[in-house]
């Protein structure tokens, strides 16, 4: 059997993407709850969520997540009502472990990765992935970062 390196490359950033929601899951949490929620997009409708955040004027973040071949939702939910602020801080502080825990997956890995907030953003208000807080991370393997010399 012989693999393109097309074919290789698709299947090996949807295994990260895979990594990296599992590395979200199993990062530390505040008090032991665990309120962290998961989505990987691909194909249509990781282009849907492009489209929309082009339409909420995040025109370079939208060309970003169209030219990225996986994009990685990660969400927190508060509970309602939030019963105590410091409830309420530590689950933010759970997204930014899982966030961080996620990115680090796809970095050892060597796929590039951006966290934005703009792509959960538009995730949100698509209905995609139902959290109270959501930051998206697209994955690209092309031979150049595609993060790095953004256009404004």
């Amino acid at each position: 059997m012989i693999i393109d390196s097309e074919t290789a490359e698709r299947e090996a950033i949807l295994d990260v993407a895979r990594l990296m929601v599992t590395s979200a899951r199993t990062a530390p949490k505040a008090r032991g709850e665990d309120n962290i929620k998961t989505l990987i997009l691909v194909e249509e409708d990781k282009d849907k969520l492009a489209d929309t955040m082009e339409k909420m004027g995040r025109t370079r973040d939208s060309k970003n997540v169209k030219d990225a071949g996986v994009v990685v939702l990660i969400g927190v939910d508060f509970g309602s009502p939030v019963e105590e602020w410091i409830n309420f801080r530590g689950k933010l502080i759970d997204l930014g472990i899982a966030l961080g825990s996620a990115v680090r997956t796809a970095s050892e890995l060597n796929v590039d990765n951006r966290i934005m907030y703009s792509v959960g953003s538009a995730a949100m208000r698509m209905g995609i992935m139902k959290s109270d807080e959501v930051l998206g991370i697209p994955l690209s393997t092309k031979g150049k970062n595609i993060f790095f010399d953004r256009k404004t």
